[in-house]
């Protein structure tokens, strides 16, 4: 069966059994008068941060649904609250849908109550990180590149391989790379190792970041315990990153472009590239709780996010791709051609968007290391283990 070879055994040990899948909601209600969604900093503004930004308030005034939101800072802290329960939706990278998926923590969507579906890019529409045998569970949201930020005063040039982040080495400066970086704090970072590699260390084999046999998996580890002499500090909060950039002498790290953005709007010394290696990537999908106690304001949200601005003004805010892309060029928010452009709207196929890993993998039947070891690998890295 298709499911099972794409979810793994270890993942499905969270089933209980396998069943046809069928959207919960046949037709809108009365709105509840709210919305719970977890989201990924920065992905709902209300024109808090910035007043330019605001999706938010408008469809409140329209929907009659007051939007609360809980930020999220790694998939794993996503997949947690959703397993507590309590949300209608969440904003889900590829490392963690399929997991919610499997858990039963998300139900299919019905895209007949979603008008603007027919609008989403059809690269997405049916992207495996939310299609099941056929059934989606959720809307796409937004997609980018992680990005290599560094800082402009020590990098005259923009650093051509993410080796100033995994290799001690001189820096244009002068001096030492060491206790200078940063690391992201997630076990997904294992997959920016083995990309490294894929460019390196081409004897491994390597050929997907998120499928890797017991060999590639150890050289990344190796690669990472390395990285852990280098690392200051291992980031998941934005904000803190951009404080350490600001205040603390961090000079390179893997990053999102929201906090190279934000960072630039305050005129910090700051920029961003794709190295050589390349990049891995995420596409975000807008998921439904199994057990949404507002599921008609969660339909009008997921209404709302393809059809207003959010999707054109969101792109620019946060540096990233929209999900529907008539948003670069229809003039409903600030993106244009060019932005989503400079953005990697055009570099799609160049990203390896995260997914989670698990064994049963194009390498064959339980040939793969699952992604419940690579959470606790992970951790072991960085206790300097």
């Amino acid at each position: 069966m298709n499911r099972l070879k794409l979810l793994g055994t270890t993942t499905l040990a969270l089933l209980t059994g396998l069943t046809p899948a069928f959207a919960q909601v046949a037709a809108l209600g009365e709105p509840e008068g709210q919305v719970n969604i977890v989201a990924w900093p920065g992905y709902i503004e209300r024109g808090e941060s910035d007043k330019a930004f605001d999706w938010v308030t408008k469809f409140e005034q329209s929907s009659g649904c007051k939007v609360n939101v809980k930020t999220a800072n790694t998939s794993d802290e996503m997949v947690a609250l959703m397993n507590e329960g309590g949300f209608d939706l969440v904003t889900a990278s590829g490392d963690a849908s399929l997991r919610l998926v499997a858990g039963d923590r998300v139900q299919p969507i019905n895209t007949d109550l979603i008008p603007s579906w027919k609008n989403v890019d059809e690269r997405l529409q049916n992207a495996a990180w939310h299609t099941v045998d056929g059934v989606h569970y959720g809307v796409p949201y937004m997609w980018g590149p992680n990005v290599l930020m560094y800082n402009t005063d020590v990098f005259k040039e923009a650093p051509k391989s993410w080796s100033v982040v995994f290799e001690e080495q001189t820096l244009p400066d002068g001096k030492s790379n060491k206790g200078r970086v940063q690391a992201y704090d997630g076990p997904i970072h294992i997959a920016d190792a083995a990309q490294y590699l894929m460019a390196h260390k081409p004897e491994l084999g390597i050929t997907n970041p998120y499928e890797l046999n017991e060999d590639q998996y150890k050289a990344s580890l190796d690669l990472l315990r390395g990285q852990r002499e280098l690392v200051g500090r291992y980031w998941h909060d934005a904000m803190i990153q951009i404080d350490d950039f600001k205040n603390e002498g961090v000079v390179a790290s893997g990053s999102w472009p929201f906090q190279v953005n934000l960072l630039k709007s305050e005129g910090q010394p700051v920029a961003s590239t794709i190295p050589e290696e390349g990049a891995t990537g995420w596409a975000d999908t807008t998921m439904m709780h199994v057990d949404a106690k507002n599921p008609t304001c969660a339909y009008l949200w997921m209404e709302h996010t393809l059809s207003s601005n959010l999707q054109s003004d969101l792109a620019v805010w946060f540096g990233a791709n929209p999900s529907v892309p008539a948003a670069c060029t229809d003039g409903s928010g600030m993106s244009t051609k060019e932005s989503c452009s400079a953005n990697g709207m055009d570099d799609f196929d160049k990203i390896r968007f995260w997914t989670t890993p698990v064994s049963n993998c194009s390498q064959g039947e339980g040939a793969c290391v699952p992604y419940y070891r690579w959470v606790s690998d992970y951790i072991g890295v960085i206790g300097g283990r």
